[in-house]
């Protein structure tokens, strides 16, 4: 059995895939093709189809015009080992997109991403359960996710001085 996550894009599926694929470490296009007959969405031609991988995940991409828009019923989570890792991502990944709360952002195709710390998941199942409160209500505050205030707000103290 295979699974692999498809992706709906009205336009631009090429130009989407190959910025992705070149933010994330060990991501490749393994290929783009059109469908060769008529379809609902066009002629020959006129639908494209793409397969590509974002690091160990497989992905297909299809452009087929208008259909349903991207929503957060669906996203990406990409777990970031440093915090310059966090910043590259979300600073690539917000250009003409939207940014959100707990380190959640749309891109400019509308699709959702969530860059996150593996640190955070770390923190949060702490043995300690006031600890994971604390961390847990700080995420809750975050736009883009700080591992050294996570990390402050763990030890029961603040950066930021919110504490």
């Amino acid at each position: 059995m295979r699974v692999t996550q498809h992706l709906w894009f009205e336009k631009d599926m090429e130009a989407a895939i190959g910025f992705y694929t070149s933010l994330i470490r060990g991501s490749s296009v393994q290929r783009v093709s059109s469908l060769p007959a008529e379809s609902p969405s066009g002629p020959p031609g006129s639908v494209k189809i793409a397969a590509f991988t974002l690091g160990d995940q497989r992905y297909m991409a299809i452009e087929a015009g208008p259909l349903d828009p991207f929503n957060h019923s669906f996203s990406i989570m990409v777990e970031c080992e440093t915090q310059a890792e966090i910043d590259r991502l979300w600073d690539a990944l917000r250009e003409g997109g939207k940014i959100e709360q707990c380190g959640w952002l749309q891109d400019r195709w509308g699709l959702s991403w969530q860059i996150a710390p593996k640190r955070l998941g770390e923190l949060m199942n702490d043995p300690d359960p006031a600890k994971a409160k604390r961390v847990a209500e700080a995420m809750l505050k975050m736009v883009k996710f700080d591992i050294a205030e996570l990390e402050a707000v763990a030890r029961g103290q603040s950066l930021f001085g919110s504490d």
